[in-house]
């Protein structure tokens, strides 16, 4: 029995594999669209703001207001303008010249000196991430540019302050890329996986070689592993060069082991061949099949698994939907694994979870191919 499997499995392989070389499109995707992708989105996707502009009105000038601009200017993060009056400084937020205006009022200089001093930041809302990056970055240098001040005027008296020390834990940096990377492997598997195998059974059933596999002994299972195996081999590749790239490109901290990381990798990549193999097979043209796997695979991966937004943020409804999704849990998994580290308890809960994706989809692929085969 055994024998007999190997020989058929063995014909079925090189079957696909000759395919697959042939297969010049497929090969692209496979090889060269992850590169494309993990390039792009590494280096054209991020949410921090390196350059914020902010224009500075001050309705008197005074040795306050300078020690304030002063301040502004010493942030790395602060591109400051000081505008004469406050329709100068609105009409260059209009024309997108600045993104926040710090209107100093006249009074400020007798207000600092009583404590009481107030200022007016007025930020740009067309873009929120800047706004919100905006507010953070003024915010923080008035408060350093008025300690500095507050202890040149009580230099001999000693002055009871609160000083917080803040840490950030896992990604110490504040850099979006740390948290962005491991999602795009999350996005890049889905994609190629899925586009991969969803085009196999619709392709053969629109070029007619489907029929020729129906007077042979080969069995849907069969068929199913000898589909999936090249394919496995081209997204095991797509792993290794999503994992470099993280690493020496864009200094991704990869804090658990490569076992971890790498096996919980493979099992979602055999979530997503087998999710495009099911689709192909319950599907009657290739272009269906396609608009099939966008829909069914990598639109709800980049919208709903927390690549982008925080799932907790959604509706309870939306939130139960995308726990269904094998995305969000390696999503999960992932961002856990590359910057907190090793974690057992949760790859063993998510991979268990992968792995119950695997069964159901393996059925669902081999049942779509016992219906063509009988």
């Amino acid at each position: 029995m055994m024998p007999e499997f190997l020989m058929r499995f063995r014909a079925l392989l090189k079957k696909e594999s000759r395919q697959l070389i042939r297969d010049k499109s497929s090969l692209a995707i496979g090889l060269l669209l992850p590169v494309v992708l993990i390039l792009l989105f590494g280096y054209g996707l991020s949410f921090d703001l390196s350059n914020g502009r902010v224009g500075v009105v001050a309705e008197q000038p005074s040795p306050q207001s300078r020690q304030l601009m002063s301040g502004l200017q010493g942030s790395r993060y602060l591109s400051v303008q000081q505008y004469s009056n406050y329709p100068e400084a609105v009409a260059a937020v209009k024309k997108d010249e600045i993104d926040a205006i710090l209107v100093i009022p006249a009074t400020f200089a007798a207000d600092s000196a009583q404590g009481q001093a107030h200022l007016q930041l007025l930020l740009n809302g067309r873009s929120t991430s800047i706004a919100s990056a905006m507010q953070g970055y003024v915010s923080g240098a008035i408060s350093t540019a008025s300690a500095i001040q507050a202890e040149r005027q009580h230099a001999g008296a000693p002055a009871a302050r609160v000083t917080v020390e803040q840490r950030m834990w896992f990604n110490e940096s504040s850099n979006s890329t740390w948290y962005l990377v491991p999602g795009l492997i999350v996005l890049i598997l889905t994609l190629i996986g899925a586009f991969l195998t969803c085009l196999l059974i619709a392709r053969e059933r629109e070029r007619g070689t489907l029929e020729a596999l129906f007077v042979t002994p080969v069995r849907p299972f069969e068929l199913v592993l000898a589909k999936l195996a090249p394919y496995f081999v081209i997204g095991m590749i797509d792993i290794a060069v999503c994992l470099t790239a993280s690493y020496f490109l864009f200094d991704v901290p990869m804090r658990a082991s490569m076992l971890a990381i790498f096996s919980a990798s493979l099992m979602y990549l055999l979530v997503s061949l087998l999710l495009g193999l099911a689709i192909s097979g319950y599907s009657s043209s290739q272009f269906q099949a396609s608009q099939i796997a966008l829909l069914a695979s990598f639109m709800p991966a980049l919208m709903l698994s927390g690549f982008v937004f925080d799932t907790r943020n959604l509706p309870m409804a939306v939130q139960a939907v995308s726990h269904v999704l094998p995305a969000t849990h390696f999503m999960t998994l992932i961002k856990t694994l590359f910057l907190g580290g090793d974690d057992w308890a949760l790859w063993l809960k998510e991979c268990g979870i992968l792995m119950i994706y695997v069964i159901v989809l393996a059925a669902v692929s081999t049942r779509s191919l016992k219906k063509q085969l009988r």
